[in-house]
């Protein structure tokens, strides 16, 4: 057994470990456990855990339900939780068949089998999101109340918002995940926590966990957080604006500092092939019906696409450098919500930059100012080309014709998806809205 796993079974028995969380996620991102007792662990490393794939949406068929769980020790954190008094760990998951093959469903083997492409033409890629939320005061669509009126950057003076948000971080980084920033966002009751950047795989993992702490740390003060990307119409919604980064050999490939704006040959590839697969991927990255609630012009985020190095409601930006950390240069990629799966989205960002790069493609023309974008804008949809999908149809409807997106994310997984996604869109368009009824029952 190497050290990890001996360092896991040792902190169990010091800490008093009452049950340990074996976390996974089903296709859509949705965070799934079964509990261990510290007598299971050591035969859970060694042989897997088996469970009944077919009852978690995306997993397996009736006829081939049954696949392994084998913890990942690197992930071994203790809860900063104890609802009960008792104390919990949890391990990610990798999800294997019976035979020991990574299993087709589960989206971290996904990531891991792009990032293990990508570590063959020898890159390794991270990734560093902007977490977006909102808290309201219930769950209760009827009457959704926000607990603060605080705009961008404001020191709310509220006591639960203040002591929410720094309770939150402090147990975020008491599992071992570290904040960047922290602050509260544009609309009421809208907050942003920024994760320090790291490889693709371990951040897909931190998204997973900033999201469940951040709704257990709410409901601790009775408050329900969401990440529902637009669960107010007059008001901005919720991004997960996602910096990336490309490296060879501790070197950030997309720094060149005799190229304009320092963002080399490869960078530049890589921003073409991201602009080139846009609407294919974004049904990944913008799952929900509620999604395109958000994409609207008028607003920061993005509905063209388009890049820049200074406009935020580009699809694609490229930061400024800091003086004297001119190498840091990374790319920002604004579409995706944080309702997406962070483990296909980080692995169709990465399939679609480096094919870009594989191809050579070229860098279309800079978005240089409001106007210049607005006027895109306006072209784009007016004709369809060079927009993002308007809705979670179009979206689909350019996801299924992806060949790149059916690679990356392997045909199960690729199949289940558009079943599932078309499914929502059909009792979406079905449904008779409160916004039907006061415009049209009347006069019509």
């Amino acid at each position: 057994m190497d050290r990890q796993k001996e360092y896991v079974l040792r902190t169990v028995e010091e800490r008093g470990v009452r049950f340990v969380r074996l976390w996974f996620t089903d296709v859509l991102g949705q965070l799934k456990s079964f509990a261990v007792s510290p007598a299971e662990l050591e035969g859970a490393f060694e042989e897997g855990m088996q469970f009944d794939g077919s009852a978690i949406d995306g997993f397996s068929r009736i006829q081939e339900s049954d696949v392994l769980a084998r913890p990942d020790a690197a992930t071994f954190e203790i809860l900063p939780w104890d609802p009960k008094g008792e104390t919990s760990a949890r391990m990610f998951c990798d999800l294997t068949t019976l035979a020991g093959e990574p299993f087709a469903g589960d989206p971290r083997q996904v990531l891991r089998r792009n990032l293990d492409a990508a570590r063959g033409d020898g890159y390794s890629f991270f990734v560093a999101p902007e977490i977006e939320y909102f808290y309201f005061r219930s769950a209760d669509p009827d009457r959704l109340e926000p607990i603060d009126q605080g705009s961008y950057f404001d020191l709310t003076t509220d006591d639960v918002t203040t002591g929410l948000r720094r309770r939150t971080i402090q147990h975020v980084e008491s599992m071992g995940i570290p904040v960047e920033y922290s602050f509260h966002e544009d609309s009421p009751s809208q907050h942003e926590i920024d994760l320090r950047h790291t490889d693709a795989l371990t951040m897909a993992d931190n998204v997973m966990t900033l999201r469940l702490v951040v709704r257990e740390t709410a409901a601790e003060q009775g408050v329900h957080a969401t990440f529902m990307p637009k669960p107010l119409a007059d008001f901005q919604g919720s991004g997960m604006h996602t910096h990336l980064s490309l490296f060879k050999d501790e070197h950030n490939v997309f720094h060149d500092p005799d190229e304009p704006y320092l963002l080399s040959a490869i960078g530049r590839s890589f921003v073409a092939g991201l602009l080139r697969h846009a609407a294919e991927i974004t049904a990944v990255t913008n799952q929900l019906v509620n999604s395109y609630k958000r994409l609207v012009v008028g607003t920061e985020a993005p509905s063209t696409i388009t890049w820049a190095r200074n406009h935020r409601a580009a699809l694609i930006r490229v930061p400024e450098t800091r003086t004297g950390r001119e190498d840091s240069v990374r790319i920002e990629y604004r579409s995706p919500d944080p309702a997406c799966n962070p483990y296909l989205t980080f692995s169709l960002l990465l399939a679609a930059g480096l094919d870009g790069v594989r191809r050579g493609d070229e860098l279309p023309d800079e978005a240089t100012d409001y106007l210049e974008l607005s006027r895109r804008e306006r072209a784009a949809l007016e004709t369809g080309v060079g927009s993002l999908p308007q809705s979670l149809a179009e979206a689909l409807d350019a996801m299924e014709g992806s060949d790149l997106v059916r690679e990356a994310l392997g045909d199960h997984i690729f199949e289940w998806f558009l079943r599932n996604k078309r499914s929502e869109w059909f009792d979406y368009k079905t449904q008779v809205t409160p916004f039907e009824l006061s415009r049209y029952l009347r006069n019509w």
